[in-house]
């Protein structure tokens, strides 16, 4: 119960990572908001979990839905001590074929939503006085370009460079902020990232996730749970004088 007593809220938790971790933090005691644009699945997600889980409806590209979804975190579960930042969304197309209209949505999301929802979390936390721990989600994509991930990637490396910024700005008011860095974690929205990859170097559906978990030297992609153990810790007392790092756990694809 390493989370015992804590109010947590994480985004984009109505399913995969943001899910497996929401049922993690309940299980070691937190109450956990589960963040999320789509309110009827993070209702769902909440149920499953029990009942230190609820449903808050959150849009991390709408400055007014991120304080409301912070303000009601603070009123249901007595303030906010651990934010996860997970909300995210991928694409991939060759640089001759980056459209605007991607580009703006992937740094509205990953980036600026990281921001903002940091900086409201942060606000909360400085106003309570008790510190706080802020999660990023990064991704091994943040430490490296890739041929077909221009715009993601450097979303990643981003949301990196901030946790190090982040991290040193509010640790004088007791708030950690770390990130975690995954390398390819399999789950339902791999179906959308080897569409992408099969259009682009025209191959079969299926392929890419098969090499790319062939590659991981573990031997196998990286699954949500494979990230809980990172997530407790950073949330948690033991890692009090972690600050401004980014953890990978990946397999071992990248070494830092």
């Amino acid at each position: 119960m390493r989370l015992s007593g804590k109010s947590a809220l994480i985004t984009g938790a109505a399913r995969g990572i943001g899910a497996t971790f929401a049922k993690a933090y309940a299980g070691e005691g937190a109450r956990v908001a589960i963040g999320d644009i789509d309110i009827a699945r993070a209702e769902e997600t909440a149920a499953s979990i029990g009942d230190l889980a609820y449903a808050v409806r959150l849009d991390v590209t709408d400055q007014g839905s991120i304080d409301s979804a912070i303000a009601e975190v603070a009123e249901k579960a007595g303030g906010l001590d651990i934010l996860v930042n997970n909300a995210a969304v991928f694409d991939a197309a060759p640089i001759v074929d980056i459209t605007r209209d991607s580009y703006d949505r992937l740094y509205r999301i990953n980036v600026a939503g990281t921001l903002f929802t940091l900086q409201a979390a942060a606000r909360q936390m400085i106003k309570q006085g008790r510190g706080g721990r802020i999660i990023n989600m990064a991704s091994q994509a943040g430490r490296r370009g890739e041929a077909l991930v221009a715009v993601y990637c450097s979303t990643k490396a981003a949301v990196i460079s901030l946790t190090q910024s982040a991290g040193l700005d509010l640790v004088k008011h007791r708030i950690n902020v770390n990130a975690i860095a995954p390398g390819v974690v399999d789950g339902e929205h791999w179906d959308g990232v080897d569409a992408l990859f099969a259009k682009y170097e025209n191959r079969p559906l299926g392929e890419k996730r098969r090499l790319v978990g062939e590659s991981v030297p573990y031997g196998r992609m990286g699954t949500a749970e494979d990230l809980v153990g990172m997530a407790i810790f950073l949330a948690s007392a033991e890692a009090e004088y972690v600050v401004a790092q980014t953890y990978n756990v990946d397999g071992g694809q990248w070494m830092s």
